[in-house]
C-alpha cells in the first residue's frame, strides 16, 4: 500500500506539467468564431501564445486582445484567408517574425449554414448549389490542407508539433434529417443538413490519418476531435428532438471541449496520433 501511495504522489506531481504549454505558439483557424475562441482560451490559459486566424469581418485582432486580457498570455489575431496560399504564407511570416516558432495548429474553420429554422429547400441534395459545394469544400477541406502544409512544414523543420483537426459527430454518423423537419411542408421542400458538412468533416478524418503517418518521423502528432452540437439558442422544437438522440439529453456547452483540446495539444497525449476523439454526449454509441 505504501509503495502504491508513493507512485500515486509522483504521478500527481507530474500532472500539471503534462498540460503546460508555456512558450508554445498555437494557431487556431476560425479563431474568432463560436468555438474557435474557446479552443484558444484553453491553450492560452495553459501558457501558450495563441494566434487567432479569421476573416477580417470577424475582427480576430480584437478577439485576440480579449483573449490576452482574459488569460494573461500574449496572443495575436491576424485577418487571413485560409483558402489562399499566398495569404497563409504572409500569415506564417508574421507569426514567425513575432514569436519565432509554430508548435500547434487547430484546423477549426468551416462553413456551417444553419437549417434549423426551416425555409431551406436549397439544402436538399437535388437543389444544392454547386457554388455552395465549392465554397464549403474550399474552406473546410482545402483550407485545412493548406494550413497543415504551410504551418506543418514549419513544425517539421523543428521536428516537433501538434495538429488537431476539428471534425464532428457527423463525421462518424449520418445526420438525422428528422431533426430539421417542418410540419406541413411537402417532402421535397423539407430542409436538411447540407451534404457538404458530412463530406468535409469525414474528409478531415482522412486527412488526420494521412498526416499522422506522413509526419511521424518529424515528431508531429495529428489527431481529430469529433464534437457534438453546441447549444446556441436553437429553436425549442429542434432541441426537443435532438435530446432524444443523445444519452446525456442535451447539447454541449461552448466550453465543454476545452479539456479535450488541451489534452490533444499538450504532452498529456504524447503517445496519441492518427485517431479521432469523439465527444458527443453518447449520441454515436446508440
Amino acid at each position: 500500500m505504501s509503495e502504491q501511495r508513493v507512485v500515486t504522489d509522483s504521478a500527481a506531481s507530474r500532472i500539471p506539467a503534462l498540460f503546460d504549454l508555456t512558450g508554445r505558439v498555437a494557431i487556431v483557424t476560425g479563431g474568432a468564431g463560436l468555438l474557435g475562441y474557446y479552443h484558444g482560451a484553453a491553450l492560452a490559459s495553459a501558457g501558450a501564445h495563441v494566434v487567432l486566424l479569421d476573416l477580417i469581418v470577424a475582427d480576430p485582432a480584437m478577439r485576440a486582445r480579449e483573449l490576452s486580457d482574459q488569460c494573461g498570455s500574449e496572443c495575436m489575431g491576424i485577418p487571413s484567408d485560409i483558402t489562399s496560399e499566398a495569404s497563409l504564407q504572409q500569415t506564417c511570416a508574421k507569426i514567425l517574425e513575432k514569436f519565432g516558432r509554430i508548435d500547434i495548429l487547430i484546423n477549426n474553420a468551416a462553413n456551417n449554414p444553419k437549417v434549423e429554422n426551416g425555409n431551406a429547400t436549397w439544402s436538399r441534395l437535388e437543389n444544392f448549389p454547386l457554388d455552395v459545394w465549392d465554397a464549403d469544400i474550399r474552406v473546410g477541406l482545402t483550407g485545412a490542407f493548406l494550413c497543415s502544409r504551410i504551418f506543418g512544414t514549419e513544425m517539421a523543420k523543428r521536428k516537433s508539433g501538434v495538429i488537431v483537426n476539428v471534425a464532428s459527430d457527423l463525421a462518424v454518423i449520418a445526420p438525422d434529417q428528422r431533426l430539421y423537419r417542418v410540419d406541413g411542408l411537402p417532402e421535397d421542400q423539407q430542409p436538411v443538413k447540407p451534404v457538404t458538412y458530412s463530406v468535409v468533416k469525414t474528409g478531415l478524418l482522412g486527412l488526420t490519418r494521412y498526416l499522422a503517418t506522413y509526419w511521424s518521423a518529424s515528431n508531429i502528432r495529428v489527431n481529430a476531435i469529433s464534437p457534438g452540437g453546441v447549444f446556441n439558442d436553437q429553436p425549442e422544437v429542434f432541441l426537443s428532438r435532438l435530446k432524444q438522440l443523445i444519452p446525456l439529453e442535451r447539447m454541449a456547452h461552448k466550453n465543454e471541449y476545452q479539456g479535450a483540446i488541451l489534452f490533444l495539444c499538450s504532452d498529456a497525449s504524447s503517445y496519441m496520433t492518427g485517431t479521432n476523439l469523439v465527444i458527443d454526449g453518447g449520441r454515436s454509441c446508440l
